[in-house]
């Protein structure tokens, strides 16, 4: 390269430039001197020229110097630099694509010192493998790592080097992946344990409520009840006490606790043993006292956590009690629940509701009741009950059902094809859209989730949504019921709207085919009154034999054919028995109505000896459908929860959104084993 060929650029270029401004500036001023003056202009041109010189020499002179002073100050700065990246404190090293380390710092061979030979990043920390390294448009990546012992945030940078491999000799890398990557590792221990320790010391409000205080204070004399209540107090004030957390007595079966943050991760550990132990408190008492726990976590001011532990109290009632609820702003995590809440003798309850019901219809004109897809029994008889209460109070009323199965076809049939009722009962999903206005209410019964009713849009249209229904509350409820009325302990919706109706209308009569209808609904949910069946269940059934049920009608409807007879005991056949107490069974999907007949094959597989729970699992509609059923050992309501479902303690269900009937099996095997390991069943 010639020596003119090289030239300065940038603001070192400008100011070598300076001098050659200077130079026209005084020529400039030399002009008008010699138009002042003649003989200053003269001698103001010596001094100009004798300026020129000297800046010419000068700068030819020295351009030299300072093009060898920058070269020189290049090579010093770029190894400089080298050395200050390669003392940095962080550990930093360089990767190819495929995760080789080309290069590393001293901080980053210290870090590995114990390995040094291994070339791969990944064989170092597995988490930092090929498939976390930017790709494509993604030229950042962070991520946590461990490594002894130690907390890392990893940043993985990709660092262009187009034209490399045209000017290395060495090292020739494509073109489409010209590029390396760059991976520093800073350590985070402290910080971490900063964190964790501040998220520890975080308070937690709670609430502790004494699920049936009035039966258990009943069930004692009356000179041991204060003794009774002394030994829960002291019970609960133990339990929160040993981990340095407050407890305030609200009333008499209320309490309102404050504890840390890391405390409740104690409690999580032993699967609030509070429940078990406050069962165990018995001085003759013949009931054992529950209690019921909210908690709210993960909040950003106490107020919230209040709220939260508010909702989850809430939410625990209406479960049934005996569990411990916990809602952060991630979701609800349950614990306990595992024994059935003993059914209250008193119909307090059902009377306030039964009024707020009748206000509520009697506000409006007209009223849908619609229940849970794949109507059964309990569902059908419980949409009736709330269409004759509608009828008594002279208002319009509907039932939206969208697919009638062969278990409530009788009874359908029959009110269908009735002249004592209008065409317009039974409404579709559509066309119930069209009747929806603002002076409608919705009545909502045998489920409390939104997307298992006939048409979750009708839950949108209207202000006004009330809720009947004896499952087990969940987490994803129906939001903004003005009414709602849940009772896990009930037998069946048909036994809640029973006690309902006899509220709501002085004296009611009403056909005998809705009679039957109510009827068949307990039947069936109670496995002919075998299952649990409360004094309030056959006081239900009493009042629906009064109003013209027919118990000899009913079971000739739900008689099975001999094609679903067959079937069920194919099922029952081949049924596996897993784990020695577990029945798995598959019931075939090419008869009519399959669903219906796995609940009936769960609850005949219950009837072998040695079995604690059945689970029958059959595809319906482009789904696999499972029914669960257990007598009193295990819960299969929480397993069913774990797999998307809900419902009781001994009578749940859920479902696979596919078809592979060896999937679904296996994630139900999964779920039994992983549950026992844990202890929840």
């Amino acid at each position: 390269m010639k020596k003119k060929d090289v030239r300065l650029k940038g603001q070192l270029r400008m100011y070598m430039q300076w001098p050659v401004i200077m130079t026209v500036l005084l020529a400039a001023m030399n002009i008008w001197m010699y138009m002042v003056d003649r003989k200053a202009g003269g001698m103001m041109s010596v001094m100009v020229i004798i300026y020129m010189v000297i800046v010419g020499v000068l700068y030819v002179y020295n351009r030299s110097l300072i093009l060898a002073d920058m070269v020189q100050f290049s090579t010093q700065y770029k190894a400089v630099q080298n050395t200050l990246l390669k003392e940095l404190s962080i550990p930093y090293a360089i990767l190819m694509e495929d995760g080789r380390i080309v290069w590393k710092n001293d901080r980053f061979a210290e870090l590995f010192a114990d390995r040094r030979r291994e070339k791969y990043l990944n064989k170092l920390i597995p988490e930092l493998n090929r498939g976390v390294y930017p790709k494509g448009d993604v030229d950042h990546v962070e991520l946590e790592v461990h490594y002894n012992d130690r907390d890392y945030q990893a940043e993985l940078r990709k660092v262009s080097v187009e034209g490399f491999s045209d000017t290395e000799e060495v090292l020739q890398i494509p073109k489409e992946k010209e590029y390396f990557i760059a991976v520093y590792l800073n350590d985070v221990t402290e910080l971490n344990a900063y964190i964790k320790e501040n998220e520890d010391q975080r308070l937690i409000a709670g609430l502790i409520y004494i699920d049936n205080y009035d039966e258990v204070m009943e069930s004692v004399e009356e000179v041991r009840q204060s003794l009774l209540v002394a030994l829960i107090d002291r019970k609960i004030n133990k339990y929160i006490g040993d981990v340095d957390g407050i407890v305030k007595k609200l009333e008499k079966d209320k309490y309102f606790i404050v504890i840390r943050k890391e405390s409740y991760r104690k409690f999580e550990a032993d699967k609030f043993s509070l429940l078990e132990e406050v069962k165990q408190v018995n001085i003759g008492n013949a009931r054992s006292a529950s209690l019921s726990i909210g908690l709210g976590l993960n909040t950003a001011t106490y107020a919230q956590s209040y709220n939260y532990a508010r909702v989850a109290i809430d939410l625990a009632l209406a479960r049934g009690g005996d569990q411990a609820v916990v809602k952060d702003c991630h979701g609800i995590t349950y614990f306990g629940g595992k024994k059935e809440q003993t059914s209250k003798n008193t119909r307090v309850k059902a009377r306030v509701k039964a009024e707020a019901l009748r206000e509520f219809i009697v506000a409006k004109d007209q009223v849908i009741i619609m229940g849970h897809k794949i109507a059964d029994a309990d569902c059908l008889g419980a949409c009736m009950g709330i269409y004759r209460a509608a009828k008594e109070l002279e208002k319009k009323a509907h039932i939206v059902m969208n697919e009638v199965t062969s278990s409530v076809r009788p009874l359908y049939d029959e009110i269908a094809e009735s002249p004592a009722y209008e065409k317009d009962i039974f409404l579709t999903s559509e066309q119930a859209m069209d009747y929806i206005n603002d002076n409608t209410m919705v009545v909502v019964v045998d489920t409390n989730k939104p997307q298992m009713t006939e048409c979750p849009e009708l839950l949108k249209k209207t202000k006004t949504i009330a809720v009947l229904d004896h499952h087990r509350q969940s987490s994803v409820g129906i939001e903004n019921a003005v009414l709602s009325y849940i009772e896990p302990y009930s037998s069946s919706s048909c036994e809640m709207v029973a006690e309902v109706l006899q509220y709501i209308v002085d004296d009611i009569r009403f056909p005998n085919v809705e009679a039957d209808c109510l009827y068949a609904g307990i039947m069936i949910d109670t496995q002919n009154f075998m299952n649990r069946t409360g004094v309030r269940t056959f006081e239900a059934a009493a009042f629906l034999r009064r109003c013209g049920a027919d118990i000899t009608r009913v079971r000739k409807m739900f008689r099975d054919d001999m094609a679903s007879y067959r079937a069920k005991a194919e099922a029952v056949r081949m049924a596996e028995v897993y784990r020695k107490e577990y029945a798995i069974a598959e019931c075939p999907s090419d008869i009519d109505s399959p669903t219906v007949l796995a609940a009936q094959t769960a609850n005949e597989l219950l009837d072998i000896s040695g079995i604690k729970a059945s689970f029958v699992l059959t595809i319906y509609s482009g789904k696999i459908y499972m029914s669960t059923r257990s007598i009193d050992e295990v819960n299969v309501q929480v397993i069913a929860e774990k797999l998307g479902g809900g419902g009781h303690i001994n009578a749940a269900g859920a479902q696979f959104d596919h078809t592979d009937m060896e999937e679904a099996i296996n994630a139900l095997k999964a779920t039994i084993d992983q549950m026992i390991e844990e202890g929840d069943i």
